[in-house]
């Protein structure tokens, strides 16, 4: 869909946690310096699983430092309210301090019934410490778990608030809450899909007058004792390597499954004239969006369809040679990889006829549904300026027909799209262009 209003849809501010930091310039020179953030496991044990290496983000610790400048109310409130937060709703959270403060859409600037929060999740799983006093209360002499026991003995042993710490909704809602923000409010929950979704959801709701700002974010972790055992048990994921850098291998010719993350993103969205009127600081316009959703009922190459079907609809009527790149999803399967490079070509063409190609994969891995926000942001920092290569790829698949960006000095143009898709086939995709 073109944004063929004449309310336009700005970026004013952006956040991250990543597992190349906290600081988005930061993340991006370590991203064109082709740093990894894929290191042996510190929360997940090693020699269980059959995977021992992933992308934390290592200085996101949740201690309130990571939230990002915040008055001394505000902090103690935060402060406060990690106590019914877990890890990804902690990371969504601090994202969403760190984009507002970039912003500089203080307290006495915006209108509070006019700025709200629209957020990307997945689902939440609960860790298993949650239940241990409880199940310890149901053991019998013999040590076995007895679930006639749990009603009666071992449930009232659970926290009574523990829910709240797992809801995808609870990252939208802890930060209306802690800034009065009264404006549209939703939950996304689309794994990797959700960051364009949501994104696509803040551009319409300001493009049709019904908020002059949003704050619209992503947070997800693939890095968790039960997640990460569903990753390993579903999922194709890449082998270890004797330089675990080196797993995640997007497009390349080797490349045998995805590298598992954690990480966060958001950004401030405004309608043109409410950002300039403030004279805040304009990084770029959200001028597209595509949504798809394929399943495998299509056929084999179902997910190739949905991304083309995202890819076209956030082109809309702009001309392919005007995309100054595409940040792809770049997972690392082998079939995955092979779908997205096909529907690349069958929207813009041959490799030659293309605009360049990247992924952030190839540094972090998945991210979960925060990888589509932090490469979103990473592809707006990069415009008008160098665009990060590929991580790893040493030698292109020939099945993936790709322009892709291999090498330092490629410009990242003035314009993108960021495209991302579940395993189920939901494909998201925003287009994002420099105002010059």
């Amino acid at each position: 869909m073109d944004n063929s209003s004449t309310r336009r849809v700005v970026i004013t501010g952006v956040g991250v946690v990543s597992p190349l930091g906290l600081e988005p310039e930061a993340m991006v020179d370590r991203l064109r310096a082709g740093e990894s953030g894929i290191k042996p496991f510190t929360r997940i044990p090693h020699g269980v699983l059959s995977i021992d290496h992933g992308a934390e983000a290592h200085d996101f610790s949740g201690h309130i430092d990571d939230y990002g400048p915040l008055e001394k109310t505000l902090k103690r409130t935060i402060r406060k309210g990690t106590k019914v937060m877990c890890r990804e709703i902690e990371m969504g959270v601090a994202v969403a301090q760190r984009a507002l403060s970039d912003s500089g859409l203080t307290e006495e600037i915006r209108d509070r019934d006019r700025t709200g929060v629209i957020f990307g999740c997945d689902y939440i799983m609960s860790l298993p410490e949650e239940f241990t006093a409880g199940i310890a209360k149901c053991l019998d002499e013999d040590g076995q778990f007895q679930i006639s026991e749990w009603g009666q003995t071992g449930k009232p042993e659970v926290n009574p608030l523990w829910l709240l710490k797992y809801l995808p909704n609870m990252p939208a809602s802890h930060v209306a809450i802690y800034n009065d923000l009264r404006g549209p409010n939703n939950s996304i929950t689309m794994r990797e899909a959700a960051a364009g979704a949501a994104t696509a959801e803040a551009f319409s709701t300001i493009q049709r007058g019904h908020a002059d700002s949003l704050i619209v974010g992503a947070t997800g972790s693939r890095i968790h004792p039960l997640r990460t055992l569903h990753a390993a048990l579903q999922e194709k994921l890449a082998s270890t390597c004797e330089d675990h850098t080196a797993m995640s291998r997007p497009f390349d010719q080797s490349r045998d499954g995805s590298v598992l993350g954690e990480g966060a993103g958001a950004m401030v969205l405004e309608s043109y004239d409410h950002a300039t009127k403030r004279g805040a600081k304009i990084l770029g316009e959200v001028v597209g969006y595509g949504s798809s959703a394929v399943g495998g009922a299509a056929g084999e190459d179902y997910q190739q369809r949905a991304i083309a079907n995202a890819l076209r609809s956030a082109l809309g009527d702009a001309d392919p040679a005007s995309i100054g790149h595409i940040h792809a999803h770049g997972l690392g399967t082998v079939d995955g990889d092979r779908q997205e490079a096909a529907a690349i070509a069958d929207v813009f063409g041959s490799a030659s006829q293309q605009p360049p190609v990247t992924t952030a994969k190839g540094h972090f891995g998945n991210l979960g549904a925060g990888s589509g926000m932090v490469e979103m942001v990473a592809s707006v920092l990069s415009l008008g300026g160098e665009l990060f290569p590929i991580r790893n790829l040493g030698s292109l698949d020939e099945h993936c027909p790709i322009n892709a960006c291999a090498a330092s000095g490629v410009a990242a143009g003035d314009s993108f799209i960021s495209v991302n898709i579940t395993p189920q086939g939901q494909a998201s995709a925003i287009r994002i262009q420099r105002i010059i």
